[in-house]
């Protein structure tokens, strides 16, 4: 398959293709097979990314703000350092991905798949998590302020030093998770919220 960028240049896009600070933006790439390309500091914003196959590519560095990555495969990608402000994750696969440092506001991740991935340290304040899967997720230190993670699965999810002031945790699953130093403060649950065993539930601040 081949793309012409904004820049004129034409690209291949294919399983380990070469895109390294390819600039791509606004390009149709729905439904692409890039698994394990090197898309590291590619320029993708508002891309059409939707289902495609993006499985283990190195996307460090890339611009994915404004991207639709609707039901895209990112298991195992490298996005460490990835803008994904305002991008489309919604139902996306970010198994095992690596996220550090990414910028991730704005963004709906709603039903995608996190589990076993490092959100670590970043920025997800108002994201829209309702029924993502957070298993197991590290999510040490993350800004948290004001998401909504209802419905969302975040058992055995590392959490601690997490702030969670504000966020909806309305039938969430936190079975098991590290909530140590975890700041609840105006946070919301529902009775269906699962925390973990042993845990000491803050006064209830919401229904």
């Amino acid at each position: 398959m081949k793309v012409t960028g904004t820049d004129g240049k034409e690209y291949t896009v294919e399983p380990e293709a070469n895109l390294r600070d390819a600039n791509l933006s606004d390009a149709d790439l729905s439904g692409a097979d890039l698994s394990g390309a090197d898309l590291s500091s590619a320029n993708l914003d508002g891309a059409n990314l939707r289902d495609a196959n993006l499985r283990g590519a190195k996307l460090r560095g890339a611009d994915l703000s404004k991207a639709n990555l609707i039901s895209a495969d990112l298991s195992k990608a490298n996005l460490s350092g990835a803008n994904l402000i305002g991008a489309k994750l919604r139902g996306a696969d970010l198994r095992d991905a690596n996220l550090r440092w990414a910028s991730l506001s704005q963004t709906n991740l709603s039903s995608a798949d996190l589990s076993g991935a490092d959100l670590g340290g970043i920025d997800l304040e108002y994201d829209n998590l309702s029924e993502a899967n957070l298993m197991n997720t590290n999510l040490r230190s993350a800004y948290l302020s004001g998401a909504s993670l209802i419905g969302a699965n975040l058992s055995q999810a590392n959490l601690s030093k997490a702030d969670l002031t504000d966020t909806n945790l309305s039938g969430a699953n936190l079975s098991e998770a590290d909530l140590r130093d975890a700041n609840l403060s105006g946070a919301i649950w529902s009775d269906e919220t699962v925390f973990p065993e042993g845990f000491e539930i803050p006064e209830k601040s919401g229904t």
